[in-house]
């Protein structure tokens, strides 16, 4: 069934059915287009959201992201932000691959429907016209009957008529004839233009009409099947992205059970834990029987005057109450650690002058004032930020520690260059055709320089850590091992630890006070450097040199270091061998 067939007579209905289904086009378009609008928008909204939240360069809060919870916190900020391009990226596809291609296929359409709209009009105009001159025809022939049946009627009443002369009957009768024969060719051009417009009838309801509406239906199928591909690709274009959008969500997870409370706290213990000893007891000084307690060195915060009082004055009666003077600000340094303190001198006696709690905590307080001064007054001398003296002994150590870390990569990175160029000499010497050998000579004093100067560098600070008790390369300051994940390992591979103290290494430092930290094995060995690629042979490469790695053609590799402009490219294989091949021999993929 077609609708050539049933809807032969349909033609205004086809008509407007037609233009309804353009219509639903342009009305989907338009709902797609306003869904990218709203995904776009949430895109955007979710950037700003993530960017208000994110922290600053340089700001404390990006100081904290070491925290693991300020870090998941991080990571799903990062999350967001990627979940807000997914967002983006399903505006962008169903603008793509729905509104614009419903936007081109709805302009042939309509091109298309005018067209068959045309040819029907003008099958229609031409049956009309046919239709106007049959009606004429018809007409006419009406008309000239009458005339000839007049004709005839007046020629019978002329040649009945007595008084009538034959002339007169004659005329009478040739007139007749004449109209009888009009009426005859206008009955024969009749039934001439009656049967053309049969003809045409005929084609225009059974031939071309239904032709015409034929190809509308066929032209409306194949709307309604691209609108169910646009329907289909609605749901399809957010569905290809949930993959990933389920990635984010993980990530949100992952960051929440990467968070771990106890790493965070050791993280602000390595980073804030200063090094000194906590202060000794006081000792108890016995006013009431005017015995001076013995002066001790290694007492924290003692106060002066009964002290040189007794030292000089060994003869003389100490008096109860004398007026005590203040430590100066200067006499307790924040970076020297203080002494053991001594036991008090004699017994306590049962009878004080006074309540005896007040009198312990204004004793704490006069000691303890010219500390906190001391410690306010760092802020406003001038500091040594090279030595990093300026900090408390255990920062300093880590600090110095960091510097000879970063000091050592860089030592090793113009090493490898050094090799690097020395090789690339040598093929030049073997190979002239390929470099002029005297053009490395400036790139390799300069690089002998830079290693002259980073050992110089390095021994000053390896020296400044022996004087701050670190041992170099031997102290490990890393409190727990971080798996891959980020996550808390407490226990390292053999579950050893490290005992550390912050004098350890000073020869006057109490066993007592040494405080016990963790230590990861994989520390101590040298760690392989992450690829940063990957590359696959283009040729067959022996190796013979010292330092290269030879390949076969088709091998894959891993990228640990990339060319530095000498034209080598350090690889390793899965087994560890590591070693250096020409770049030019492999096709090298980085890492973004």
């Amino acid at each position: 069934m077609d609708w050539g067939t049933e809807l032969w007579d349909q033609y205004d209905i086809l008509d407007k059915h037609t233009q309804s289904g353009l219509d639903l086009v342009d009305k989907y378009m338009k709902f797609v287009k306003e869904r990218t609008d709203i995904e776009q928008n949430y895109a955007k909204q979710l950037r700003n959201l993530t960017k208000k939240y994110s922290p600053k360069r340089g700001s404390k809060e990006e100081q904290e992201c070491r925290f693991s919870n300020h870090q998941a916190f991080l990571d799903i900020l990062n999350e967001m932000n990627d979940y807000a391009g997914q967002r983006e990226l399903i505006a962008e596809n169903m603008m793509i691959n729905i509104c614009v291609e419903l936007n081109k296929y709805l302009q042939e359409l309509k091109q298309e429907r005018k067209m068959h709209l045309s040819e029907a009009k003008k099958s229609q105009q031409s049956l009309e016209a046919m239709y106007k001159q049959l009606d004429n025809s018809k007409k006419r022939f009406e008309r000239e009957w009458r005339e000839a049946e007049k004709a005839a009627q007046y020629a019978d009443k002329t040649d009945q008529d007595l008084n009538a002369t034959k002339a007169d009957v004659e005329k009478a009768k040739q007139q007749a004839h004449l109209r009888t024969h009009i009426a005859e060719d206008c009955k024969n051009d009749y039934a001439v233009q009656l049967q053309k417009y049969n003809k045409e009838q005929s084609q225009f309801y059974f031939t071309d009409m239904p032709q015409i509406f034929n190809k509308l239906q066929d032209m409306d199928e194949r709307r309604i099947k691209k609108m169910a591909q646009g329907y289909i690709l609605f749901a399809e274009t957010e569905r290809h992205v949930m993959p990933i959008i389920g990635k984010c969500l993980e990530g949100m997870t992952r960051a929440g059970t990467n968070v771990n409370a106890r790493n965070d706290s050791m993280v602000l213990i390595e980073q804030h834990k200063s090094g000194f000893e906590r202060p000794g007891d006081l000792d108890f000084e016995d006013y009431s029987q005017g015995i001076n307690r013995a002066s001790s060195d290694s007492s924290l915060g003692t106060p002066k005057g009964p002290l040189e009082l007794l030292g000089k004055n060994k003869n003389k009666t100490f008096r109860l109450f004398n007026k005590k003077s203040k430590l100066p600000s200067s006499s307790l340094s924040p970076y020297s650690t203080p002494p053991i303190p001594s036991p008090a001198n004699g017994p306590p006696s049962p009878k004080f002058g006074r309540d005896p709690l007040s009198y312990c905590l204004k004793e704490i307080n006069k000691t303890v004032k010219p500390r906190i001064s001391s410690f306010r007054t760092l802020k406003r001398t001038p500091v040594d930020t090279e030595g990093f003296t300026h900090l408390p002994p255990e920062q300093r150590r880590k600090r110095l520690q960091q510097k000879i870390d970063d000091m050592s990569k860089e030592l090793q990175k113009e090493m490898d260059q050094s090799e690097a160029l020395g090789k690339m000499k040598d093929v030049y010497e073997k190979n002239p055709q390929m470099g002029d050998p005297a053009s490395l000579a400036p790139q390799i004093g300069q690089t002998a320089q830079n290693m002259d100067r980073l050992r110089g560098e390095l021994n000053k600070y390896e020296s400044w850590l022996a004087e701050a008790g670190g041992r170099g390369d031997s102290i490990r300051y890393s409190t727990h091992s971080i798996n891959n994940n980020g996550a808390h390992n407490p226990n390292s591979n053999d579950g050893s630890c490290t005992l550390f103290s912050p004098g350890a290494l000073s020869d006057e430092t109490d066993p007592s006070q040494a405080i016990y930290t963790e230590f990861d094995d994989e520390f101590e060995e040298e760690e392989l450097a992450t690829p940063i690629g990957q590359c696959t042979a283009l040729y067959n490469f022996p190796g013979s040199s010292e330092g290269t790695i030879s390949m076969q053609e088709g091998e894959v590799l891993a990228v640990v270091e990339e060319d530095k402009g000498d034209g080598w490219t350090r690889v390793r294989r899965n087994n560890g061998d590591e070693g250096y091949i020409p770049t030019s021999y492999a096709t090298i993929t980085l890492n973004k």
